[in-house]
């Protein structure tokens, strides 16, 4: 077992817990770092993919898991950002250099203009809310046709730099996995800050939070636009990696699929963004190769998908609610504390008063 002394309250929150900890993050970056080098173009595509939805998830899990403001419509913002990286690279001639943050930027813009309104939407409204504007943009791609090219989508070219061509999947993988690693680090480094920590008391209580002085209209707002310009840096990535979009990659489903993320990976939890996000990019994988061995009748439907996130989805709320990074923290709890572990150590209380009869 391990124990640390803690002696000012600097400790809870720090970066790392333990030193030891930076030892085996050091390990895990350099072993990504290496992955190109002995993986085949297949699962260095997939690793490109994990990392597009381990950024999306980190900002849905900011609005959602740590705000506790359900949204619907991240397949909006990731629209958003793809589709103004590829219009400024395709029809302005802008770099992509440029081009990237500007669809964070354009992104975040439509996020606060989202936030604005579900100020006094909560719960089930927000997220129909939410819904409604991922089909109003979705219905502006389709009939946008001078910028978006209506349904016959956008191609897009993969972005150079200086004489250095991104064109390979090994080459783009090395330009996902910094800004992965980075933001992960400004989402962890905001949560320490008070702002991240006036976003879980937003989440634990609103009531709460206002009397403590905390402005819940400019921190919703706030984490609307932090979470919609992380989706826009996502989206931009995820065109210049498919070098072509179309509003059928932008559609409900998406959405769906980002919150099962955050959900089966862990709310409330940068790791469980991270578990999340590799869960869900191999499950279609899983699915696909699956279909053969499945009857004609289940494996050739055409919801099979949608039906397979609803199953997982829950699966995990029946099962494991604290989601991939909840058990692993169980296990880690488990060999830590072993043998003095206890079986209801993660059991949740349920109390319950009596109203007294009048």
């Amino acid at each position: 077992m391990r124990f640390v002394k803690r002696m000012n309250y600097l400790q809870d929150i720090q970066l790392f817990k333990y030193h030891s900890t930076i030892g085996w993050y050091l390990i895990l970056i350099t072993a990504f770092l290496a992955a190109p080098l002995v993986m085949g173009t297949y699962w260095v595509s997939l690793l490109i993919l994990i990392g597009i939805n381990i950024i999306v998830a980190l900002g849905l899990n900011l609005v959602t898991g740590y705000t506790g403001q359900v949204s619907l419509g991240h397949a909006a913002f990731f629209a958003v950002g793809a589709y103004t990286s590829a219009v400024l690279t395709g029809k302005f001639g802008v770099s992509f250099w440029l081009a990237l943050p500007a669809s964070g930027v354009v992104g975040a813009l439509v996020g606060i203009v989202v936030g604005l309104p579900a100020l006094r939407l909560k719960g089930l409204y927000l997220a129909i809310a939410t819904m409604g504007f991922g089909f109003i943009i979705e219905e502006i791609i389709v009939q946008w046709e001078p910028i978006t090219n209506g349904v016959n989508g956008l191609s897009i070219k993969r972005p150079s730099l200086a004489a250095f061509s991104l064109a390979s999947d090994k080459h783009f993988y090395y330009l996902v996995f910094p800004i992965v690693l980075l933001s992960v680090l400004v989402l962890k480094n905001l949560l320490r800050t008070s702002s991240g920590r006036a976003f879980l008391a937003i989440r634990d209580s609103e009531t709460a939070a206002e009397s403590m002085g905390i402005n819940l209209a400019v921190y919703k707002t706030a984490a609307f636009c932090i979470s919609a310009f992380y989706t826009g840096i996502a989206g931009a990535l995820f065109a210049h990696f498919m070098r072509f979009i179309g509003p059928e990659n932008f559609t409900i489903l998406e959405s769906i699929s980002f919150l099962v993320m955050i959900l089966v990976g862990g709310l409330g939890s940068v790791h469980g963004s991270v578990f999340g996000a590799v869960f869900i990019t191999f499950l279609p994988e899983g699915i696909s190769l699956s279909k053969d061995y499945l009857p004609t009748f289940i494996g050739q439907q055409a919801g099979l998908q949608a039906a397979v996130y609803g199953l997982v989805l829950l699966l995990f709320i029946r099962f494991e609610p604290l989601g991939l990074y909840g058990r692993w923290l169980k296990i880690k709890f488990y060999f830590e504390n072993f043998p003095f572990y206890k079986k209801d150590t993660f059991r949740k209380v349920r109390k319950f008063h009596r109203t007294q009869k009048q």
